[in-house]
């Protein structure tokens, strides 16, 4: 059963990501459950499972990736991570801050890029998202990543055109 599969992927990359939930224990409940909600899409997005990665981004979302290339939407977007299929992108926020009047928050951190779950880190760098709450769920709305060191071969990748 597909559900079953999943389950069982994601019980393999949550201690990955376990100082995520410890650190959201703590916090005001809002920023926990958008810290909550980076903690799970970075687990389906280490499984690759782009329909649920994809549930996590408003239809609208505008991403510009750390080498500069602006993607716009979810299909984009999607399309972007499953040409990347062998990199396992994980996200750490440093913090998160919420605007109560508007039910929207700003994350920010820093992100690596590796080869595989486990494997080295080929390109890292600071991450920002905007957050909003749709009904019971937080979305993003925007990120933007900018790299900012690489090993290897992703030392050879180009920066994106203006």
């Amino acid at each position: 059963m597909r559900v079953d599969r999943f389950a069982r992927r994601f019980l393999l990359v949550v201690p990955a990501f376990a100082p995520l939930i410890a650190h959201s224990q703590s916090m005001p409940r809002a920023a926990a459950e958008v810290r909550a909600a980076r903690l799970a899409q970075n687990a389906v997005l280490a499984t690759h499972q782009m329909d649920s990665a994809a549930s996590f981004w408003a239809n609208d979302v505008v991403i510009t990736a750390g080498l500069g290339r602006v993607l716009r939407g979810k299909a984009s977007y999607s399309q972007a991570f499953s040409a990347d299929s062998g990199m396992v992108y994980v996200r750490t926020p440093a913090s998160v801050e919420i605007a109560s009047p508007w039910q929207s928050a700003w994350e920010q951190g820093r992100w690596v890029g590796r080869r595989g779950l486990h494997g080295p880190v080929l390109i890292h760098g600071r991450y920002a998202a905007q957050w909003q709450r749709v009904g019971d769920r937080w979305l993003i709305r925007s990120e933007i990543f900018v790299a900012l060191g690489c090993s290897g071969a992703a030392c050879r990748w180009p920066l994106a055109s203006p």
